[in-house]
């Protein structure tokens, strides 16, 4: 009988698909007390496979940009489903770059506003906000070492 961890699994085109509907990622860091630092954000994903990034920013002083000063990995979790049999999701544990260099701050600002406005109007007006935003803030580049999927759905109502 065929593991149920593999019925589940979804391709690398399957995952970037459930990224790009996605809204919203759990973040883990590791903290300076050896706990783990989880808070929620908006992210761009790119690519797929071997290829996939997630980009983000946040605050320079944030206690996520502290932790990832001081070890550069970090959990994603994207996940969805209102009862186990819609369950659906992708941890991705990552090597994560930070970025200080203002200008690509910006554009990882820019690329944020247009996949979360509601209208590209709003997200281009919004240009402003996001060159003003960018000097308090660095950006993330998040590359999966390891990622794990999961999609109730395939298995169709069996258990």
């Amino acid at each position: 009988m065929p593991s149920r961890r593999d019925q589940i699994k979804m391709t690398s085109d399957e995952i970037a698909a459930f990224l790009t509907e996605g809204k919203t990622a759990n973040i883990a860091t590791m903290s300076p007390n050896g706990r783990p630092h989880l808070v929620a954000l908006w992210y761009v994903p790119h690519g797929s496979g071997d290829g996939l990034t997630i980009e983000t920013w946040t605050f320079t002083k944030s206690q996520k940009a502290a932790n990832l000063r001081r070890l550069p990995q970090a959990t994603l979790l994207v996940e969805t489903g209102e009862s186990y049999e819609k369950l659906r999701g992708v941890s991705m544990e990552c090597d994560v770059e930070l970025v200080t260099d203002v200008e690509k701050i910006t554009a990882i600002g820019q690329q944020l506003m247009h996949r979360y406005s509601e209208s590209p109007e709003i997200a281009t007006s919004a240009g402003q906000f996001v060159r003003l935003q960018a000097p308090k803030r660095v950006g993330l580049v998040c590359r999966p070492t390891k990622i794990v999927s999961w999609d109730h759905a395939k298995l169709a109502g069996t258990y």
